[in-house]
């Protein structure tokens, strides 16, 4: 997959800088779509045109075969050592980059918005001019999916289905005890018992995880508590996976609802509900709309049937506490947003529909899918049943 830098041309073009800096290790998702390479430690990737990689010796074979970049140097063709002995890591880290960028005649460079200030200004220091890239020009090119991107996080969100359905077959399995907590092969079940069973599938699969929710009861009114402890009978178990590929860096994400038992009577209208507000969002997805009229949609549902919204009330505390979701590739959030936010959707932006409603009086639902923004329409990459009561 070779991305069309194009915009970030005429980012450049516009602003009349020289090129595009990124110095960080592989978790940062601008540095592996600019490079195409991944290393534990921060590396030095530039674009002009063509990409130019910077890297330690320990790194450099690698990223000679693997890199997309037109050339791969290593530090010590700059005298790192030489220049530590003289000036110290910090400063020596700073000439050897503006030597590197010197090379290629780039005096004037766009960084990320998030691009290092100690680094920035070092280089400075050495006569380069540093403008942080307000626009996020990278993660703008990275919304819209290649096929390659996307067949990964189909890859991705299929794994993401057969944990989800190991932790469903383990709630169901439970017995309720005469506490009301649920009993697997004698021992209480608890959300860290779950996510294990989660994060085992996964692993298997190939995929990692740096955080599930697990959540029961009132910890399921807060849409980012991960839960902990007892699950209960006849309370709603929010799961939200959300795993990355450990070979492509692509993530997926997923979130269903489940009761143990007899879901009472709100728990019951919330989650009829809130799979209206969700068809009512991808009935309005599609290439061309704004972000903003999905959520709308959502919103318009769930104030129909009188449950408030942070969009009518910015000070609620319970309702639709969120937005209706997000894009989603090397980043678990990235652009663009499905929010009061405007922003264009266009072909191949994959994002998450995922309304909810909470109060810590009954506890919380919330259904997401993962979906692939289309010319008129949309693709679904998810294909789990939505079911409350798991028996």
């Amino acid at each position: 997959m070779d991305p069309d830098f194009g915009q970030l041309d005429a980012y450049l073009d516009e602003h009349d800088l020289d090129g595009y800096l990124v110095v960080a290790d592989e978790s940062d998702a601008n540095q592996r779509y600019l490079s195409g390479f991944t290393a534990p430690d921060p590396f030095t990737t530039l674009y002009d045109g063509e990409i130019h990689l910077l890297v330690s010796a320990l790194e450099y074979g690698r990223a000679e075969r693997e890199a997309r970049a037109a050339t791969v140097e290593r530090t010590a063709e700059y005298d790192y050592r030489e220049l530590v002995q003289e000036y110290g890591a910090s400063e020596a880290g700073y000439r050897v980059r503006a030597a590197f960028c010197e090379r290629y005649d780039v005096n004037a460079l766009a960084t990320p918005s998030d691009f290092p200030v100690g680094l920035a200004d070092g280089l400075r220091e050495q006569g380069i001019e540093i403008a942080p890239d307000e626009d996020d020009t990278v993660q703008q090119i990275r919304a819209a999916k290649h096929e390659t991107e996307l067949d990964h996080m189909r890859t991705a969100q299929q794994a993401n289905e057969r944990a989800m359905a190991a932790a469903e077959r383990l709630i169901a399995a439970a017995e309720i005890a005469d506490d009301g907590t649920l009993v697997h092969d004698g021992e209480t079940l608890t959300s860290e018992r779950v996510t294990e069973e989660i994060e085992v599938s996964l692993l298997r699969e190939g995929h990692a995880l740096d955080t599930t929710i697990v959540a029961c009861g009132a910890d399921a009114a807060d849409p980012h508590d991960r839960g902990s402890g007892p699950l209960r009978a006849n309370e709603s178990i929010i799961i939200d996976i959300f795993p990355r590929s450990k070979e492509t860096g692509y993530y997926a994400d997923m979130t269903r609802t489940f009761v143990k038992g007899e879901p009472s009577d709100t728990i019951r209208e919330w989650y009829d509900i809130t799979q209206t507000a969700k068809e009512a969002a991808l009935d309005t997805l599609e290439a061309g709309v704004s972000g903003s009229e999905v959520h709308d949609a959502v919103c318009d549902v769930y104030q129909e049937h009188g449950i408030p919204t942070l969009r009518d009330d910015p000070q609620t505390n319970t309702g639709f506490i969120h937005t209706t979701g997000h894009g989603v590739g090397l980043d678990i959030h990235e652009f663009p947003r499905v929010s009061t936010t405007e922003n264009e959707l266009e072909a191949g932006m994959v994002v998450t529909i995922e309304p909810g409603v909470y109060d810590p009086e009954f506890g919380g639902v919330r259904i997401e899918d993962i979906v692939i923004v289309r010319e008129g329409g949309y693709e679904n990459y998810t294909d789990y049943e939505e079911r409350l009561v798991v028996e």
